[in-house]
């Protein structure tokens, strides 16, 4: 099997493969998303015909906290960004959801709403499938309900992950999470996203991020102008954040290595 990297990433998820005497997956193809793309022929087959495509649209509401979740989404080339909102309309990010995962994991733990709210982070593509299908593929207790079990402990992971983060690090730190995050689960190494938005995002002012921004761009790791952040420097950006970015790898590569391994 050949394998085609399309990003700068040597540890990331948007790698793409192919055997010999195939074509490569297309981006309309729901099998960019990682977690369906390894599940079995049968399972695969079964549920496709459920996938509807749609444009994800930077800024969107997925779900709002406490209403009841109607649809799944498997991203392809797009990012959601899960999000706890307090009374007084602050917010933080718990979580980031790429082409490793799904979002909506509270429809098939039967828990039907979330106290979180999901936002797209960046724009792109999407699969959606209605809530009831993957309660009934999830029932039928088999590889998907395997995987989605498994995905569901890495997205845990993530958001203890970041909890831990946001007390004991830096911003500097935080942010470079976020970043290495982020652009794990893109197909380019160009993100775009204002300084607003990440410190939304990361629940801090946006003096912090345009002084953690500028610091990063200073080292010359990123770029930043006009909304678009393009990463320069990986393995400087990699030597600059903090351990938590690495065990959030680490254990989404122990629970998934099948999706690891594209």
């Amino acid at each position: 099997m050949f394998v085609s990297v399309h990003t700068d990433n040597p540890r990331s998820y948007v790698v793409r493969s192919h055997s010999p005497g195939k074509p490569m997956l297309s981006l309309n193809d729901p099998r960019q998303n990682h977690l369906l793309a390894v599940l079995p022929a049968a399972d695969y087959n079964r549920i496709a015909p459920e996938l509807e495509p749609i444009t994800m649209v930077l800024g969107e509401v997925l779900y709002e906290s406490g209403m009841q979740m109607r649809h799944m989404y498997f991203p392809t080339n797009s990012i959601a960004s899960l999000l706890y909102v307090m009374e007084d309309g602050a917010s933080a990010e718990i979580a980031v959801v790429g082409n490793e995962g799904v979002v909506g994991v509270s429809l098939f733990m039967g828990g039907e709403t979330t106290p979180s709210r999901a936002v797209v982070q960046s724009a792109g593509q999407a699969f959606r499938v209605r809530g009831q299908i993957m309660k009934d593929e999830f029932n039928r207790s088999g590889p998907m309900q395997h995987l989605l079990l498994r995905y569901t402990q890495a997205l845990l992971t993530q958001m203890a992950q970041t909890a831990v983060c946001n007390r004991h690090h830096t911003l500097d730190q935080q942010l470079c999470r976020w970043l290495l995050l982020s652009f794990d689960r893109l197909l380019t190494n160009e993100l775009v996203m204002t300084q607003e938005l990440i410190a939304n995002m990361l629940g801090v002012r946006r003096e912090g991020v345009t002084e953690a921004a500028g610091n990063l761009q200073r080292k010359g790791l990123i770029s930043y102008q006009r909304g678009h952040i393009r990463l320069l420097d990986r393995p400087g950006l990699e030597a600059r954040v903090c351990e938590c970015y690495a065990v959030v790898y680490e254990e989404f590569k122990r629970l998934l290595p099948d999706t690891q391994a594209r």
